[in-house]
């Protein structure tokens, strides 16, 4: 993959100490892609908060640039403002601000920050230009936007806010990805817009998040899928040629990089990564 293209990675906190081990090995050998920064996602109504944090510093000692994810819902605007303190002294200088889910049990608490663009807005008001501020954008609408415009206008008033740019929602279908960008330039946005990709590694585990996130996933990438049954190496020989396509399309016509959500697996993004030109 060319050096001009920004590559970055996603990771998830590990839950114990075996975990932990998985993340720290993967981190280890996903290295060599000398990714811009890596990312660490916060659970629903902030459940993974420490866990975030912790990850945040295991890979701020590998020797990453780490961006904690941030999610404003259930949240005050007093434990959001000790959170972007306690990060500015680790000398943490990226985020990506999410509304985020409330978790089951938790009813309409939606804290004092209900959108993403509340917390864009609070971040700029609490630290000015400290943080480089990464958001989410739906290239396939979010899944409880009334409609594609709506969804847009609500990606730009977060560039709008003080967001630097923004990483996608995975997409099997490039054109989505180009038809988000092509309005939101014609909105008078000038944000990078990096596409997240999505390795191919279980068919049912990629069934179920993309239910859940909205992303489509192709009826034949899912009959190609189904076919092979339990047939690990053949689902992911199958994912690898299918990500890796979309990847150096999408490279090719001027995307300005590749986020990859990782699952805390270093094989699969390797796989793709080490084809692209």
């Amino acid at each position: 993959m060319s050096s001009s293209r920004a590559l970055s990675l996603e990771f998830f906190p590990p839950r114990d100490e075996n975990a932990r081990g998985k993340l720290t090995a993967a981190a280890k050998e996903l290295e060599v892609l000398n990714p811009a920064y890596v990312s660490v996602t916060f659970g629903a109504g902030g459940s993974t908060r420490e866990g975030t944090a912790d990850a945040v510093d295991l890979l701020q000692k590998l020797g990453y640039e780490a961006a904690p994810h941030l999610s404003c819902i259930g949240a005050s605007r007093a434990v959001l403002g000790d959170i972007l303190q306690y990060y500015k002294d680790q000398g943490v200088r990226r985020l990506v601000a999410l509304r985020g889910d409330l978790p089951s049990g938790m009813g309409m608490n939606k804290g004092e920050l209900h959108y993403a663009v509340d917390l864009v807005r609070f971040i700029r008001e609490q630290t000015g230009d400290w943080f480089h501020i990464e958001v989410a954008a739906y290239p396939e609408v979010h899944p409880q936007a009334k409609g594609a415009q709506a969804d847009l206008n609500h990606f730009v008033e977060k560039v709008r806010a003080g967001a630097d740019s923004a990483i996608t929602q995975y997409f099997f279908n490039a054109d989505a990805y180009y038809d988000f960008v092509d309005r939101a330039r014609e909105k008078g946005v000038g944000v990078p817009i990096v596409p997240g990709i999505m390795p191919i590694t279980n068919h049912n585990q990629l069934v179920r998040f993309s239910d859940m996130c909205g992303a489509e996933v192709p009826r034949w990438i899912r009959q190609r899928l189904s076919d092979y049954g339990d047939d690990l190496a053949s689902i992911r020989a199958f994912g690898a040629e299918v990500v890796t396509r979309l990847c150096q399309d999408l490279l090719d016509q001027g995307a300005p990089g590749l986020h990859f959500y990782t699952l805390n697996n270093a094989g699969a993004t390797l796989a793709i990564a080490r084809r692209l030109t």
